[in-house]
């Protein structure tokens, strides 16, 4: 998780709230959203690298592909006419489409987004993760060499 994502005294944190088995933090400074599960390890950090609004929904291909521990999915969420906000899930799938972890399950502004998937507690193999939002659904692969 790269430096700047870490939360501390600098961060000012804007609002939390408790969902489902998550707490969600979000910090003004980094302009950051923080995501940590209840009872979970480290929490899971979506970035907004807000420079402009996209014009439409993309995916990006993770990086680095392979990989090996973590790797880095970039996404874009358009703004939508009738709402500002976009309910957006990215979850990750084995090969054999088996769910894995879900990294997304919010509503987003529109803008620009990278969040990290830290893979240590899964095998060497291929990945799928898809982004969801609205009407709008795409996938990649990734490939985790240990």
């Amino acid at each position: 998780m790269p430096e700047a994502n870490i939360i501390t005294e600098m961060n000012i944190i804007d609002s939390l709230a408790a969902r489902n088995k998550y707490y969600i933090l979000a910090c003004s400074y980094g302009r950051s959203v923080w995501m940590r599960e209840i009872g979970g390890d480290d929490p899971t950090a979506i970035n907004n690298n807000n420079s402009g609004i996209p014009k439409k929904f993309a995916l990006y291909q993770n990086y680095p592909n392979p990989f090996n521990a973590s790797s880095n999915i970039k996404f874009d969420i358009p703004s939508n006419v009738k709402r500002q906000m976009s309910n957006v899930k990215i979850i990750i799938y084995d090969i054999l489409g088996r769910r894995v972890e879900t990294l997304v399950n919010e509503e987003l502004k529109p803008g620009t987004y990278e969040i990290s998937w830290d893979a240590n507690n899964y095998p060497s193999g291929v990945y799928i993760y898809m982004l969801s939002a609205g009407d709008f659904s795409d996938t990649k692969k990734m490939i985790l060499l240990k």
